[in-house]
């Protein structure tokens, strides 16, 4: 017996032997760039009746036009990368990490406690930085492991998880501001020890942000090697795979969610470490400013390899600072200006739909099925 069938309109299949070659999915990617531009151009002329050439050249020359640009620049791209990286570990084993920002507030509460408790000479600046460091690293590492504990032992939704320890932490800057704030009242710190400035990132070759690039880089460098070559990244990238292939290969997977979570907060620790120390010489419940979430976005384009998030991480801030440049430039709204923002990352995000999956149309053949 024979029946007659056509196929689909469209079918979608995702590719795994043929992958798309690397030039091809560069170029999907700069496509989708370009297609994006000429889109925000039309929307800009529509609204505000701008040149959108004279729109795109205000973003360039909002993030790089001045030496004292770039650096903040470099110092914003070096924050968000530096989340990237911390994101990674997590990610890569498919434990969805959104509690970065709460790990960054932590992170960030144990260096301003270390800058105000031990900053008043006791303790000599290079001995305290290094404090610093790990006081951040290991309240950010136990912040992340919390959720992971809770994961590994009961099964509970990180996703839900992470995001209400995010609203912990921002509660418990609220108390630290407030114990610590200036003497006027106004519930804010204030800088800290801006006389002295200790505690202070120092400046590295007359460069006030050369050591936030060393130390994300390095961080960037350590976490591919570890993801890429060692043993404990083989075991997360199995675990990401599948849990019961991972149990079947002897791998305490337990131990690699705990393990791999208490990486993750750790980084994202000492992005909290670098924002107060190297950045902002101060606490509040804004100075992870969202980076953590956006953040995702980076570490999710580049498919954890660190490397890559430096061009993701760099094209991220420049759209921001881009943004910000035009919308005072030109005295638009702020919407105008994110609206901008978010047709390109839905344009960048789109295309790696296209990079991952074919997309077929149907040919019109009929089918007999026997």
């Amino acid at each position: 017996m024979k029946h007659e069938g056509r196929e689909p309109l469209i079918r979608i299949s995702k590719r795994n032997r043929d992958a798309m070659p690397l030039w091809q999915s560069v170029l999907v990617r700069i496509i989708a760039i370009l297609i994006s531009l000429l889109i925000c151009g039309i929307i800009i002329y529509a609204i505000v009746k701008l040149n959108p050439v004279e729109v795109y050249k205000a973003m360039f020359e909002g993030a790089f036009s001045t030496s004292k640009r770039l650096w903040v620049f470099i110092r914003d791209m070096m924050m968000m990368l530096c989340i990237g990286v911390g994101l990674a570990p997590a990610f890569k084993m498919r434990f969805w990490n959104l509690g970065a920002e709460g790990q960054i507030l932590i992170g960030g509460i144990a260096t301003a406690a270390c800058m105000i408790y031990l900053g008043k000479g006791q303790v000599a600046p290079a001995l305290l930085m290094i404090i610093m460091f790990l006081a951040a690293a290991l309240s950010g590492g136990v912040w992340g492991a919390i959720p992971a504990i809770f994961k590994a032992r009961w099964n509970t939704n990180e996703v839900l998880f992470t995001l209400m320890m995010n609203y912990i932490a921002i509660q418990l800057t609220s108390f630290f501001v407030s114990k610590w704030e200036n003497p006027f009242g106004s519930n804010v710190v204030g800088i800290i020890n801006p006389r002295t400035r200790i505690g202070w990132f120092p400046e590295v070759l007359g460069q006030q942000y050369l050591l936030n690039l060393i130390i994300v880089l390095v961080l960037a460098i350590v976490m591919f090697l570890y993801l890429k070559y060692s043993k404990q990244g083989f075991e997360i990238a199995v675990v990401g795979e599948s849990e019961n292939t991972a149990r079947y290969a002897a791998i305490n997977v337990r131990r690699v969610i705990v393990r791999s979570m208490a990486i993750s907060g750790a980084v994202c620790g000492i992005a909290g470490f670098i924002a107060v120390s190297g950045a902002g010489h101060t606490i509040s419940t804004s100075t992870a400013g969202g980076r953590g979430f956006t953040a995702v976005i980076v570490a999710w384009l580049a498919k954890f390899n660190t490397f890559v998030m430096i061009l993701i991480s760099a094209l991220i801030v420049f759209l921001e600072k881009g943004a910000i440049e035009i919308a005072s430039r030109y005295n638009l709204s702020d919407y105008v200006s994110s609206m901008i923002t978010g047709i390109i990352l839905f344009f960048i995000l789109g295309s790696e739909f296209f990079v991952n999956y074919k997309v077929r149309f149907r040919g019109g053949k009929k089918e007999e099925l026997k």
